[in-house]
């Protein structure tokens, strides 16, 4: 039965984010001329403030790092999320940080409980000493839920699940589409191929991972497969930002709803 209903859960959360980026209106243009990347990481293991923010200021470029406040320094078999500390740090060192709920679930499981997880989440960081409400959220496990667009409307500017894609033209800002970083390891090296695209025709490619590591768990990669990302981005002439900058550059400022 929990095979049964986990098969279930991923069935609601695929339909629900194709039909996202099939129906929801196009509100927002990415407008550029020079390709932008975006690097982002979520649940925010505390390598991911050891090796990825230091290999992104290596090359003067920030990335944006989404918290869910719930689980801090919560120490797993092969990772450990980052401490309120290791967050304030990336704040300080100018890096961006985003919202990934509080309590870390999916978002269709709150209900009409999300409005109380997403203060609880922008209390969490006040608390820990940051001055600005976050901006950008990212769906726990990727999974959307269209009831939910109207209260996340209400508190970001954008919104990032997966979607293995480069967003250009019209798109949905409360939908971004990105690629992943992850293991095997081969793959995860390979992926200059979307920054050789987002060159060749430009537009907003955005990454994401988890966890940095020479013995990475299969939702992250080593340091040396994403400075070696970062290093062809920054050598093919991309603009590397944040969410939060990319969307300024562009002129997203109002309410996307």
């Amino acid at each position: 039965m929990p095979d049964a209903l986990e098969a279930m859960g991923s069935l609601i959360d695929r339909v629900s984010n194709r039909l996202i980026w099939k129906m929801a209106p196009r509100t927002r243009t990415v407008a550029t001329d020079v390709p932008i990347v975006s690097f982002t990481f979520d649940d925010v293991p505390d390598t991911a403030l050891t090796y990825g923010a230091a290999i992104l200021e290596k090359y003067d470029a920030h990335g944006t790092f989404y918290i869910a406040g719930g689980i801090e320094g919560l120490v797993e078999p092969d990772r450990t999320l980052i401490s309120r500390e290791g967050s304030l740090e990336l704040f300080r060192r100018g890096h961006e940080i985003g919202c990934h709920t509080f309590a870390h679930r999916r978002v269709r499981s709150y209900g009409s409980a999300l409005a109380d997880d997403l203060d609880k989440s922008a209390r969490y960081l006040r608390g820990i000493g940051i001055p600005r409400p976050a901006t950008s959220f990212a769906f726990p496990y990727n999974a959307a839920w269209p009831p939910a667009r109207r209260e996340l409307a209400s508190r970001y500017r954008t919104c990032r699940g997966a979607g293995e894609a480069i967003n250009r033209g019209a798109v949905d800002p409360l939908m971004l589409q990105a690629v992943e970083i992850r293991q095997p390891e081969e793959h995860a090296h390979g992926l200059t191929c979307w920054i050789d695209e987002v060159v060749n025709n430009p537009g907003w490619l955005i990454f994401f991972t988890h966890d940095i590591t020479e013995t990475p768990t299969p939702f992250g990669c080593t340091p040396g497969t994403f400075e070696h990302l970062v290093r062809h981005a920054h050598q093919r002439g991309c603009r590397i930002l944040t969410i939060e900058a990319a969307a300024r550059a562009m002129g997203w400022e109002a309410d996307p709803r």
